[in-house]
């Protein structure tokens, strides 16, 4: 028999589900880097947006430390309500390319481990901090490896992973690690399944290009794939970039890895967020 409270449910998971009755696919394979919707909503608000646009998944740049017990069990207890999971986050202050503080980092980032588990999330991203001209690229690159190494034991010890991420000089001229060809060289040194590449199409399309080409050079390193349009970080199609030509390539070289939205909406969130999509899941079926 039908009671008030199972209807009640059955009306929310239809609202915040709009691909089932639409016919559309269930691809999990994507996410949203939820800050690009900061301005626009509250964090909830947001996760409301994000599910009915018909994701499972987010990611985060360490918000977490901002929130009170409350507010962390609020929004876990939220994220559990609409299915939604934590796929990814950030949240160091250190780099892993100084050579000058490798003990440090590996203590941040036994705290990350103990702020990430909190809130259900088991993969890290991490950055290398800036360049270091006394240091050089050659020493800058010798100290990524080695501190990353000794971070991959934790990682594996945790039972958690990592992505390395390459940041554009354009947005950050102070950061080292600008090129996913220089992450996917680290993670083969490093040499361990618990650290990967995170290939962040428009930080690589503004300063170096050539997208396609490396794709078949790098993706033996990546897991996780961040979508933008170039220049303004907007939604896909609205810039300069290929977007069914990189999901054929995408499919082509057989990735099954996640696919983040990383853009700020044009206009209203949830359709932007919904067609970008299903619009990269028609070129990847």
């Amino acid at each position: 028999m039908l009671n008030r409270r199972t209807f009640t449910g059955m009306l929310a998971a239809a609202a915040l589900t709009p691909r089932i009755a639409a016919g559309e696919t269930m691809d999990d394979r994507f996410s949203v880097m939820i800050w690009v919707l900061r301005k626009r909503a509250s964090f909830e608000q947001n996760l409301e947006t994000v599910a009915k646009a018909g994701y499972k998944h987010i990611e985060l740049i360490g918000e977490f430390w901002q929130w009170s017990d409350a507010e962390r069990e609020r929004n876990v207890a939220k994220m559990a309500q609409l299915g939604i999971t934590i796929d990814a986050t950030t949240g160091m202050k250190l780099g892993f390319a100084d050579p000058a503080t490798g003990d440090a980092y590996i203590a941040e980032l036994r705290k990350l481990i103990v702020a990430a588990r909190q809130v259900k999330c088991s993969r890290l991203i991490l950055m290398s901090g800036k360049v270091l001209p006394a240091v050089g690229d050659e020493g800058q690159r010798a100290a990524s490896i080695a501190t990353l190494k000794r971070a991959a034991e934790v990682l594996e010890g945790e039972g958690m992973s990592a992505l390395l991420e390459p940041i554009d000089r354009l947005e950050n001229p102070t950061y080292w690690m600008d090129g996913v060809e220089e992450a996917a060289t680290i993670t083969r040194s490093v040499g361990s399944p618990r650290v990967r590449v995170l290939y962040d199409l428009y930080h690589e399309q503004r300063t170096r290009g050539n997208l396609l080409e490396k794709l078949a050079k790098v993706l033996d390193q990546v897991d996780l794939v961040h979508v933008a349009d170039v220049p303004r970080r907007s939604d896909p199609g609205t810039g300069e970039m290929a977007w069914p030509v990189i999901y054929r390539r995408l499919k082509a070289l057989n990735y099954k890895g996640m696919i983040a939205m990383e853009f700020y909406p044009d206009g209203d969130p949830m359709e932007a967020l919904r067609k970008a999509r299903l619009e990269a899941e028609r070129e990847l079926a």
